[in-house]
C-alpha cells in the first residue's frame, strides 16, 4: 500500500461563511462544493470542510500554517478581518503572537465555526 497524499478535514455548520473565510480572508483556492463538503486546495493538499447540521469545535489547534514572517502574516490577516486569540498566561504580544523559549512563534485565530487555526514561524 502506498499513501500518496494527505487530505485534511474540518467541519462547518455555516458553509457560506466558511467559503468566504477560507477563500477571501485566507486566500485558499475554492475548488468545489461536492454536496457533502467544501473542497479547497492548500497548495497541493486538499482541505475538505464537511457540512454538518451542528458542530462543537475542539479547543485545540486543528489546522495551521507555517509562515516566513509571522508579524507580516498576522497584520495581513487582521486587515481582512481575522481576529487573533489572546490566551491567559501565554505572554503574547499585542498582535497575539506568542514567542516560546526556543524562538518559535505562534498566533491563533478561529474560523466562523470556532475551529482553532494557527500561524507559526519556527526558529532556524
Amino acid at each position: 500500500m502506498t499513501l500518496n497524499r494527505i487530505v485534511t478535514f474540518l467541519l462547518t455548520q455555516r458553509p457560506e461563511s466558511a467559503i468566504g473565510f477560507y477563500r477571501d480572508a485566507l486566500g485558499l483556492t475554492f475548488l468545489r462544493d461536492d454536496g457533502f463538503a467544501l473542497v479547497f486546495d492548500l497548495n497541493g493538499t486538499l482541505l475538505r470542510i464537511g457540512k454538518v447540521p451542528s458542530h462543537t469545535p475542539v479547543q485545540n489547534t486543528v489546522l495551521g500554517w507555517e509562515v516566513d514572517e509571522i508579524g507580516t502574516a498576522v497584520r495581513e490577516l487582521a486587515a481582512k478581518g481575522v481576529a487573533f486569540e489572546h490566551y491567559p498566561n501565554m505572554g503574547q504580544d499585542e498582535q497575539g503572537v506568542c514567542t516560546f523559549p526556543s524562538g518559535d512563534k505562534v498566533a491563533w485565530f478561529k474560523d466562523p465555526d470556532g475551529n482553532v487555526l494557527s500561524l507559526s514561524q519556527h526558529a532556524a
